[in-house]
């Protein structure tokens, strides 16, 4: 029998125990009880799930600050995550924030746990990120986020407005990405201090000199600082002259990770003046690429082919036409054998025919010939001139007479009644 001051006998199971703590968790710390836990995040692990080890934010040593192991499921994360960007906040170690939430148990492994629903912004900024905020919620109430954007910016951006200060490491990154990049860009330089008291004056007035000297585009540049250096440009005052400039406007302002509020009312930004710079060159590679590169080739390919074209038509006409001369040369060969065998058979037969001719023609003179009348005892009388006497009347006395006979000539006298 148990003693009144002795504990309960009762054994419970290790899984029972878990339930009845979970029981009395809910109902006192429970979803439905969620509250308002302030620590200092000392690690920050996420995957997909988002995981906190916060401690005490009290005065005690690290080493005895008690810790909760807080988390927020995706489907909670999510939204938390995108609403976190939108505010410019970041939860990193050594922040101090307040988290709403409840309390759990895992029983696998005997784990408390703190699930969170949402995180308390305004705990985690100071009054310049807030005054921030604050600046950036108006300028989007406004409609400047975007106005700047809206500005039509010329095809090719060659001749550039560089709002910075000259003798700094910025100003040379941007311009000697400008410079190497073989384009003949134009600088119009508009000299400002980029941090300190004046400054967010300085850079307005220089934007307002680049936005009336015709320039294609303004990039504003400064090279990276510590977050307190890099406050000028959230200033108010330049914000505005951004949105409002009638030119696009281009930043490079600081290092990987800063992001100001020129940059959010900028038409684009990026994250060092080296990349802006890169940025303006690929710009201007674009367009050359697009309309110069592309279209040469494209001129380029189609005179290829009709060269090619033309090369094979030429080649194809070549060998049509050297088979046609060679087939009309060797019908022409043809032609000129068979008229040669014809004039030759044609030419011998006028030989043959003259040569029959000239025989014949030959005896019929031979028959006519005088020498032979006067081998018969003829004899043709000459007057001295020639001339064949054929009249007695033809001469007179005393003239000269050549009397030719078949084996020579006698010359004789005319005396009246005869000769001598």
């Amino acid at each position: 029998m148990t003693r009144p001051d002795e504990p309960s006998r009762d054994v419970l199971e290790v899984g029972d125990l878990y339930r009845q703590v979970t029981e009395t968790l809910e109902a006192s710390f429970g979803r439905r009880r969620a509250l308002w836990v302030r620590g200092e995040i000392q690690k920050v692990y996420e995957k997909s799930h988002l995981y906190l080890d916060v401690a005490d934010a009290g005065p005690a040593p690290d080493a005895r600050r008690p810790v909760l192991f807080a988390h927020v499921w995706l489907s909670q994360w999510g939204p938390l995550k995108r609403r976190l960007s939108e505010e410019g906040v970041t939860l990193r170690e050594g922040a101090v924030v307040n988290l709403l939430g409840y309390v759990d148990l895992y029983p696998p492994t005997g784990r408390l746990g703190f699930t969170v629903l949402d995180v308390d912004v305004a705990s985690l900024l100071g009054d310049a990120a807030r005054r921030r905020l604050e600046l950036v919620a108006r300028l989007r109430g406004e409609g400047l986020l975007e106005a700047n954007g809206l500005r039509p910016l010329r095809a090719v951006p060659l001749r550039v407005g560089l709002v910075a200060s000259p003798p700094t490491e910025g100003f040379r990154d941007f311009t000697g990405q400008l410079q190497r990049s073989g384009y003949a860009f134009q600088v119009v330089v508009a000299a400002s201090a980029v941090q300190g008291e004046g400054a967010p004056e300085q850079l307005v007035a220089a934007i307002a000199r680049v936005a009336a000297a015709d320039v294609d585009l303004i990039c504003l540049v400064r090279g990276g600082g510590s977050r307190q250096d890099l406050t000028t440009f959230d200033d108010e005052r330049l914000a505005r002259a951004i949105a409002t400039c009638p030119i696009p406007v281009w930043t490079g302002i600081g290092h990987t990770g800063d992001e100001s509020v020129a940059d959010l009312v900028a038409a684009a930004h990026a994250i060092t003046p080296t990349r802006l710079g890169e940025d303006v060159v690929l710009r201007v590679d674009q367009w050359r690429a697009q309309h110069v590169v592309v279209p040469a080739a494209q001129v380029l390919g189609a005179v290829r082919a009709v060269v090619e074209e033309a090369q094979s038509y030429v080649g194809e006409r070549r060998r049509t036409t050297v088979l046609a001369v060679r087939d009309r040369l060797r019908a022409e060969g043809r032609h000129l054998a068979t008229s040669r065998r014809r004039l030759l058979v044609g030419a011998r037969h006028r030989v043959e025919s003259a040569k029959a001719r000239v025989a014949a023609t030959r005896l019929l003179l031979g028959a006519y010939d005088p020498r032979r009348r006067l081998a018969q005892g003829w004899a043709i009388v000459l007057r001295t001139d020639g001339s064949i006497v054929r009249r007695r009347a033809d001469v007179a006395v005393d003239d000269v007479l050549e009397v030719r006979v078949a084996d020579g000539s006698i010359s004789v006298r005319v005396i009246e009644g005869g000769a001598t």
